[in-house]
């Protein structure tokens, strides 16, 4: 079921081809996230090989909360606003996340499910 989810949801996003174009523009942006801020150019090249790169139109979920995670996602243009549902289901914001910001990584580390959604404030792009 939750892969069913995933799928729907990455149907909504836009591949922007091959990730090695943006290397550059993601080595400038890297710098201010503390999990990659010591990456050099090379490094981030590497690492972009495993990188996929969207284009998420505003209103579109990127990850749902409660959902498994084993991605995390790395916000390259845009604005991605993260909520979580108060005690009647209702979402609540709860942070904003702008270009050079990575979200999605603790489920990856800790195993727990998705903590919040993040949904597309406005047209992003994401790897």
């Amino acid at each position: 079921m939750a892969e069913t989810a995933e799928r729907t949801r990455l149907e909504k996003l836009e591949s922007l081809g091959d990730p090695m174009q943006f290397a550059g523009r993601i080595h400038g942006l890297i710098t201010f996230s503390p999990l990659f801020e010591t990456f050099n150019l090379t490094e981030i090249r590497l690492l972009s090989q495993f990188m996929q790169v969207y284009r998420a139109s505003p209103g579109v979920e990127i990850i749902h909360e409660g959902d498994a995670g084993d991605f995390m996602v790395f916000l390259i243009e845009g604005r991605i606003e993260v909520s979580k549902q108060d005690r009647w289901n209702a979402p609540r914001l709860i942070a904003v996340i702008v270009p050079g910001q990575s979200f999605g990584e603790m489920s990856m580390i800790d195993g727990e499910p998705r903590f919040a959604s993040c949904i597309a404030a406005e047209s992003c792009m994401i790897a």
